[in-house]
């Protein structure tokens, strides 16, 4: 564990948005507007290799969705 981390007595929690895109918050703090729990809690370091397992695209869903559209036409 990094320095930094160690020395963060803050809890997170994993969210995402509409675009599939995730971010970590401060637990005690409500989540911003658009982003909801991804069902992911714990120390920084928990939630950010969390996010690195989960998000394996990271181009946000509308762009994925154009693409496979255009895909589909060819």
């Amino acid at each position: 564990m990094n320095q930094e981390s160690s020395e963060d007595p803050t809890l997170y929690r994993v969210v995402v948005n509409h675009e599939q895109q995730y971010s970590i918050w401060p637990v005690d703090r409500e989540n911003a507007l658009g982003w909801t729990d991804a069902g992911k809690s714990g120390s920084k370091d928990d939630c950010l290799s969390y996010i690195k397992d989960v998000w394996t695209d990271m181009r946000p869903l509308s762009l994925r969705r154009q693409m496979e559209k255009a895909s589909g036409e060819s």
